[in-house]
Order: structure tokens, then sequence, then C-alpha cells
């Protein structure tokens, strides 16, 4: 793996309004991009352009299987529920086996 991905955070672009609001704190990923540590300092950048935002702090990473998805986590992600879990699917269509990443932006 290429040590500069693990300074960096890329989230769509569209997402990137509430992160910088503070609603989204978290995010959930596949294990490929697990590789975040506690208390370490990475830039926000946009997945369409890599255009920077930011800088986030990792909060804690921790597994979370599809199924637990609740209402908490939607609310965190600052979206239904519904919404969050065809989003997952749609990124994931066939991984069950996800990880929680909470953040909070430090600019």
């Amino acid at each position: 793996m290429n040590s500069d991905c693990t300074n960096r955070y890329y989230i769509f672009e569209r997402l990137i309004p509430s992160i910088l609001a503070g609603i989204k704190v978290i995010t959930i990923r596949d294990e490929a991009e697990s590789h975040y540590k506690p208390n370490t300092i990475v830039d926000l950048l946009s997945n369409e352009h890599g255009t920077y935002y930011g800088k986030l702090q990792i909060i804690s990473v921790s597994p979370l299987n599809f199924n637990e998805i609740n209402e908490f986590h939607a609310q965190q992600e600052g979206m239904s529920l519904p919404t969050l879990k065809a989003l997952i699917k749609d990124i994931y269509p066939t991984t069950e086996n996800l990880y929680l990443i909470e953040y909070k932006l430090i600019q």
C-alpha cells in the first residue's frame, strides 16, 4: 500500500458539505479502506477531483456488520437509514463486514 494513502481521506464531493458543517462525523468502509489509525490526521479530499477541503482527525476504527447499521449511524452520516443502507449497498454490493470510521474536522 502506498503510505501516502493513509494520510488522505477521499469522499464523494456531494458529501463534503455535511462534513464541513459538522453533520457527517463517520464513514462506513470496507476492509480495504479500514487502514486508518485513531489519533492520526488526514487530508479531506473529494473523490472526483482530489480537491482539498481541510483536515480530519481519526477518532476510531471499528468493525461493523451491514445488518448492524442503525438510525444512530444514519444520523452520524447525515442521512436517513434507508438512504444510508442503499448507498452502502451501491458502493459495496456484496460486502457484509464493514468498518465504521469516526472522525472530527479540525481544519
